[in-house]
């Protein structure tokens, strides 16, 4: 990304792959969820790898196009929300690791509360995995909800020598599809990649009742680092005609802690007659292949916590 301008993704147009989904929910599971990708070029077999979660824990799949995901295999339970990156020959996944699959059902229902942390296990080839080791757990009253704390959705840029490792935190209910979403936005940095990360003392985004698209809570933030600054993409969870939404947007920085909401990426739609994508679009990450520019995505059809579903697609931007 760091030989692109914010210029170029302001004028990028996104637009959602008549292959999408490529990934529905299997094997009992209600939801897809959360991708993080390497592109062929970011691989030692030249190709696309997806991580992803389901109901059951975070999942690896390996794709020659990236579009007809196949092998998919469970690497981790108790884990959900993965980041993979690469780096000096070492591969990280950061990953939210929550409790038993009992303890989150019983959160859901409101019996238990929720308790989730920040963890990371390291691969050389994608296959042999650490033992997974805690990278950042709660440390701010504003971590902490009515229903529990949550540490979720990492992800790791590296800046200046440092590390630095944006996450959301905080829960908040939303009423028409029965479980949380996360409050707020925040980071945390360290001179090493696995360890020592301190957080900052107050949250970077949090929800706003006068912004459109903000106005219950705040999602999940993704940085990019550019020529000339950052851009941010998020989604954020939202309140319209009385039922909750969720939206990706980009967002600008000079420094990547800053953020400008800049232009809308993609609402929650019909696409091509398919409605996986009819109220909410979520989590996301954005790569770059040759001069393609891909935004994955997952996002649910609607918000009954019984009927709705969640996939993975993509959208497409050529620069």
């Amino acid at each position: 990304m760091e030989n692109l301008t914010i210029q170029q993704l302001l004028d990028a147009q996104f637009f959602v792959s008549k292959h999408s989904p490529v990934l529905k929910p299997f094997d009992g599971s209600f939801i897809v969820a959360d991708p993080s990708l390497l592109t062929p070029d970011k691989c030692h077999d030249k190709k696309w790898h997806m991580f992803f979660h389901t109901n059951f824990g975070v999942y690896h799949a390996e794709s020659t196009d990236g579009i007809d995901f196949s092998k998919k295999k469970k690497i981790l339970k108790r884990a959900m929300r993965p980041n993979i990156n690469y780096i000096d020959g070492t591969y990280y996944l950061f990953y939210e690791r929550t409790r038993p699959l009992i303890a989150n059902a019983l959160n859901v229902v409101n019996i238990l509360k929720w308790n989730s942390e920040i963890y990371v296990t390291e691969s050389k080839d994608l296959i042999n995995w650490s033992e997974p080791q805690p990278v950042l757990k709660n440390t701010k009253d504003f971590e902490i909800s009515p229903r529990g704390t949550a540490l979720s959705n990492p992800f790791l840029i590296q800046e200046n020598g440092r590390n630095r490792l944006y996450y959301s935190c905080g829960m908040t209910y939303i009423d028409d599809c029965k479980f949380c979403e996360p409050t707020h936005i925040n980071f945390a940095e360290s001179e090493n990649i696995t360890s020592g990360y301190v957080s900052a003392e107050k949250p970077l985004i949090s929800p706003d009742k006068n912004n459109p698209y903000l106005n219950l809570c705040s999602g999940c933030l993704k940085v990019y680092k550019l020529k000339d600054g950052y851009v941010g993409v998020q989604n954020g969870i939202y309140e319209k005609d009385g039922k909750s939404h969720s939206a990706i947007f980009l967002m600008t920085s000079t420094d990547g802690l800053s953020f400008t909401f800049s232009k809308m990426l993609i609402e929650p739609m019909v696409v091509d007659g398919k409605d996986w994508m009819k109220q909410f679009v979520y989590a996301s990450h954005l790569v770059k292949q040759n001069n393609t520019l891909r935004l994955y995505f997952n996002a649910r059809d609607i918000s009954n916590p019984i009927r709705g579903r969640e996939c993975i697609g993509f959208a497409e931007a050529h620069i």
